[in-house]
C-alpha cells in the first residue's frame, strides 16, 4: 500500500475502536514490549508506516514517519556526518523511530547532549476520535505555550498513535576517546559529579565493575586538552563498550531477577541496597540487580530524593512506574481524557488508572 493508504488504515481503525469502545494495542517491532505493563486489545500495526519525509543537514532537522527502521535513519544521518545525539537504545533488530519516541529511552550521553523528549521538534498523531492532529514544526523556537509535541516522548502510546516526527539532529564530533581507571563507588560518583562542573566535553560517565568510565568528544584540540586532565588509561575499541552498554548487553545485564531503573541526582552516594549496580549518566542512572522487595527499595531510593522503574523482569504487581501522587495522577488523567476520551490506545501500559 502507498503510505497515505496505510495512514487511512490507521485512522478508520482508530474510528471504528473509538465508535465501538475497542481497545487497541499499538505495536512496532516488539524491540520495546517489554517495557511497562502487558496490554490487552487489538493489535495496530504500524511498522507499515515508513519512510524519512524530509531531512536537510543544513537545517539539523529530520522528519520520518513512526514505522521508520531507527537504522535506517541513523544510517541517513551519518551519511551527512550528523547523528541522534541523545543516542537511543533499540533494544533489538527493527527499532522504530515511532518506539524509540514512545518510550523517551536516552542513551549515555543524555546528561550531556539532552534527553529524546529535548530533541522532539514537532509531530503529527492520532488521537482517540481517530482525528490527526499536528504539534510544533520543523525549526527549534516553534512553540508559544505548552510544547504539546514532548508530551509524546514517555507516554508509551497511551495519548494517541504517532504518525510522524521531526526531530533536531547534531554534527557527530570529530574526535572521540575513552579513559578508564579503577576506583570504588564512592570515588566515581564523586568523580563523575566533579566532571559536570568542569568545561572538558564529556559526553559519557559510567561506573561498572570497578572501573570507571570516562568518554571525552568534540574537536581534536579540545579531546587532547581533556584528556591531559582526565586520569586514567585511554579504551581501546570504546565505541564497542558503549554500544553495549547502550543495548543493555554488557555481562551486567545478564543477571537473572529484576532489573530496576534507579534515577536519583548524580551526587548521591551509593544507596543501602543489597544487590549488584551499575552507574550510568554520571550516576543519576542506576541500574540494579536486587533480591530486595521492590516497596522497600521504593522507600529507601524515595528517602534519598529519586525513583524506581522495575524494567525488566521479575514477578512484580503493578505498578511497575514510580506510583504518581494524587495530584500529578490527576493532571495525567485529564491529558489521558482530552487525548483519548474511551482510553482505547495502550490502556493500562503505564498506570491501570491510565
Amino acid at each position: 500500500m502507498l503510505d497515505s493508504d496505510i495512514s487511512s488504515d490507521l485512522q478508520q481503525q482508530v474510528l471504528e475502536a473509538f465508535r465501538n469502545s475497542t481497545p487497541l494495542r499499538i505495536s512496532g517491532s516488539g524491540s520495546k514490549a517489554f517495557l511497562g505493563n502487558p496490554v490487552q486489545g487489538r493489535t495496530t500495526d504500524v511498522t507499515g508506516h515508513r519512510g524519512i519525509v524530509e531531512y536537510d543537514p543544513r537545517e539539523l532537522v529530520l522528519t520520518a514517519r513512526s514505522g521508520t527502521p531507527l537504522d535506517k535513519i541513523e544510517a541517513a544521518l551519518a551519511e551527512a556526518n550528523q547523528m541522534l545525539a541523545f543516542e537511543p537504545p533499540h533494544f533489538g533488530p527493527g527499532a522504530t523511530l515511532g518506539g524509540t519516541i514512545a518510550c523517551g529511552l536516552s542513551g549515555p550521553r543524555r546528561p550531556y547532549s539532552g534527553s529524546a523528549r529535548d530533541f522532539v521538534l514537532g509531530c503529527q498523531i492520532l488521537n482517540g476520535r481517530g482525528e490527526i492532529l499536528r504539534f510544533g514544526g520543523q525549526v527549534m523556537k516553534n512553540v508559544a505555550g505548552y510544547d504539546v509535541s514532548r508530551l509524546m516522548a514517555g507516554a508509551h502510546g497511551t495519548l494517541g498513535i504517532m504518525l510522524e516526527t521531526s526531530l533536531k539532529v547534531l554534527p557527530r564530533p570529530a574526535a572521540s576517546i575513552t579513559v578508564t581507571r579503577e576506583c570504588s563507588a564512592e570515588g566515581a560518583i564523586s568523580s563523575m559529579s566533579a566532571l559536570l562542573g568542569k568545561p572538558y566535553p564529556v559526553d559519557g560517565a559510567c561506573f561498572h565493575g570497578e572501573q570507571l568510565y570516562i568518554r571525552i568528544s568534540g574537536s581534536a584540540q579540545a579531546v587532547q586538552e581533556a584528556r591531559g586532565k582526565i586520569a586514567g588509561d585511554v579504551l581501546a575499541d570504546a565505541d564497542a563498550f558503549w554500544l553495549a552498554l547502550r543495548e543493555h548487553r554488557l555481562p551486567f545485564f545478564q543477571h537473572s531477577g529484576a532489573l530496576y531503573r534507579v534515577a536519583v541526582k548524580p551526587a548521591t552516594p551509593p544507596l543501602n541496597i543489597e544487590g549488584t549496580w551499575l552507574l550510568d549518566w554520571g550516576g543519576a542512572q542506576r541500574w540494579l540487580f536486587s533480591g530486595e522487595d521492590v516497596a522497600a527499595i521504593r522507600h529507601r531510593v524515595a528517602l534519598a530524593g529519586g525513583h524506581v522503574t522495575v524494567f525488566r523482569g521479575g514477578e512484580h504487581p503493578v505498578p511497575l512506574f514510580q506510583p504518581l501522587p494524587g495530584p500529578l495522577l490527576a493532571i495525567h488523567q485529564r491529558l489521558k481524557a482530552g487525548f483519548d476520551p474511551d482510553s482505547i490506545f495502550n490502556r493500562g501500559r503505564l498506570y491501570a488508572e491510565l
